[in-house]
């Protein structure tokens, strides 16, 4: 394989809208990948908290081979066994009634805002459009989704933006209390912040939220796109907060690496979606869905997989902060849940994550300070001790 002539390609005829290292990935196993060069890299970002199994997860693998021998695509005009099986799952093992599924976590999320917006036109007879969003969050790339995303340099040449929006700063109740007004309709929050830095929040915070939408009459929306399907160490990140979201998004981690996305709501909320009020062409189709079934049935087996992503991620979390107190002067935070880690640092940290990918570890870089790592829940002690050794390495040269 001529990877230069792949690489010149790639620059001629697609679109540049990411800033791509100079490789060409082409075969992965479990917690590694290997490039058409012959290179092995130890990949703690899972495709972007994506491949939560790791790569070509054997049941995973078989669940799509026999599937596309059976039937990859069929409308939505008819019903399909593994949608029917996913969203049954989705529901027994949450607050949910009903399930809409879609293809990405901007199109769940959109989803969202569309379903929350026709609900409360519905409840109150008047145009109740207005959603919070909190400062930092990200929500997707279409234009609602832009719009909601709490970070200005993602509107940037898009504008004029959907109506509607308002933000407010995450982790403070008195500023979103005091943001709602009669043409709210909904609140709209990560349960942590990953591509704003893996920002945190108090447990109080959601509760408090939560109690005040149900006395306003509003509904809460979760955005689970990066927290959901096991990366915090339970199958939803809400279950850690002692309360329930009205709507709550999927995607990413859901179909193991099949794009799939899923928008969940209360039976009160979702009777608002009728026929042809919302759609997908390939939403839900049966390749995706026996992915995700497949994803979630082995994350749930025995509750092994998520124990143990609770595991490592104390291993995680301690091996990080034992680093830290070696670097005070470079690294400043460390923060998450589960397997979904920030470590803050008080310089850009491109720099960090360019050596690392030298050294073959995939890490990444997030709100231009934070390293942020969202392994394969299979990630095991091994594992991070190599990155904690790659990471040391390093900090002892900016240091």
């Amino acid at each position: 394989m001529e990877v230069k002539k792949l690489l010149d390609e790639s620059n001629q005829y697609i679109m540049d809208t990411y800033k791509r290292f100079p490789v060409v990935m082409v075969k992965g196993r479990g917690m590694k990948l290997w490039s058409a060069d012959g290179k092995e890299y130890l990949d703690f970002m899972a495709g972007i908290a994506v491949n939560i199994l790791g790569h070509c997860h054997p049941r995973h693998v078989v669940a799509i081979q026999k599937q596309a021998q059976k039937l990859v695509h069929v409308s939505n005009l008819y019903h399909n066994e593994f949608q029917i099986k996913l969203a049954k799952l989705l529901c027994d093992y949450s607050f949910a009634d009903r399930v809409f599924f879609s293809n990405s976590g901007a199109e769940a999320n959109e989803a969202a805002i569309k379903l929350a917006r026709k609900h409360s036109k519905g409840r109150f007879g008047v145009e109740k459009i207005g959603i919070i969003t909190a400062l930092n969050s990200f929500h997707g790339r279409t234009l609602a989704t832009l719009t909601a995303t709490g970070q200005p340099k993602f509107h940037v040449g898009f504008e004029p933006l959907l109506q509607g929006f308002s933000y407010v700063p995450f982790n403070d109740y008195e500023a979103l209390k005091s943001a709602i007004d009669e043409n709210t309709c909904a609140v709209m929050l990560e349960p942590i912040q990953g591509e704003g830095g893996v920002k945190m929040a108090t447990d109080n915070y959601f509760k408090h939220v939560r109690d005040l939408c149900t006395r306003l009459g509003i509904l809460l929306i979760f955005d689970e796109i990066q927290t959901g399907t096991g990366r915090t160490g339970t199958l939803f990140a809400y279950e850690q907060y002692g309360i329930e979201p009205d709507i709550l998004t999927l995607a990413k981690g859901l179909g193991g690496g099949v794009p799939i996305g899923a928008t969940l709501a209360r039976e009160e909320v979702a009777k608002a979606f009728t026929a042809g009020s919302h759609g997908s062409t390939f939403g839900g189709n049966p390749l995706a869905c026996a992915a995700a079934l497949e994803t979630l049935e082995t994350l749930l087996e025995d509750g092994i997989m998520l124990s143990e992503c609770r595991r490592m991620g104390e291993y995680f979390m301690d091996s990080l902060l034992k680093l830290q107190k070696q670097f005070p002067k470079v690294i400043t935070d460390v923060r998450g849940k589960g397997l979904l880690i920030g470590m803050e640092l008080t310089r850009d940290c491109s720099m960090v994550v360019q050596a690392c990918f030298e050294r073959g570890v995939l890490i990444n870089c997030t709100a231009g300070n934070t390293l942020r790592f969202m392994p394969p829940l299979i990630v095991t002690e091994e594992d991070i001790d190599r990155l904690v050794t790659v990471l040391k390495e390093i900090m002892e040269r900016l240091s």
